[in-house]
């Protein structure tokens, strides 16, 4: 099983996702090969709630788009060990239980109304900045962002530590 982690290389600059593979090792599994193969390749952010949570992993850039490497959709990989308890949380976007694909979606602040409703699979290891500059960016009425934000180029890094 692969131990890397990914980068995210967007418009607003770099950030470094760290990958619980041991507690999600389906969603690791899912993400990582998607950002392998390019899938998320200059796909934009189309959802910004300041202070809540920036989403994106959409290739239609609707927010209803996106398949996972499993064909379709997967199940939840839920633990009570991992909380949404701040910024930087990286967990998949759904539409309801075990539905989850492609979208995923990174914590502004915590949301803990969250917690058993989403797989969390990692955390920003670097890059917070950018995170909170994509949060901060304009959006309409919708939580579209006005401006063109995306992830330009994915690839994976080696872990620095042991699993």
């Amino acid at each position: 099983m692969q131990k890397d982690n990914v980068v995210l290389e967007t418009s607003l600059g770099q950030i470094t996702i760290e990958l619980y593979w041991n507690e999600a090792p389906r969603t690791c599994e899912n993400f990582y090969t998607l950002a392998e193969r390019g899938y998320y390749d200059k796909v934009m952010f189309h959802r910004i709630i300041q202070n809540f949570m920036i989403q994106g992993g959409d290739p239609t850039g609707t927010g209803r788009g996106g398949e996972s490497i499993y064909g379709g959709k997967f199940g939840d990989e839920i633990t009570n060990e991992l909380k949404h308890t701040g910024a930087g949380v990286v967990s998949m976007a759904n539409s309801g239980p075990n539905t989850n694909g492609s979208q995923f979606f990174i914590t502004l602040a915590p949301t803990p109304h969250l917690d058993g409703k989403h797989t969390i699979f990692g955390r920003v290891l670097e890059g917070m900045s950018v995170v909170h500059g994509l949060g901060k960016v304009d959006t309409d009425n919708n939580n579209r962002p006005r401006e063109n934000v995306r992830i330009i180029k994915t690839h994976a890094v080696p872990a620095e530590k042991e699993y």
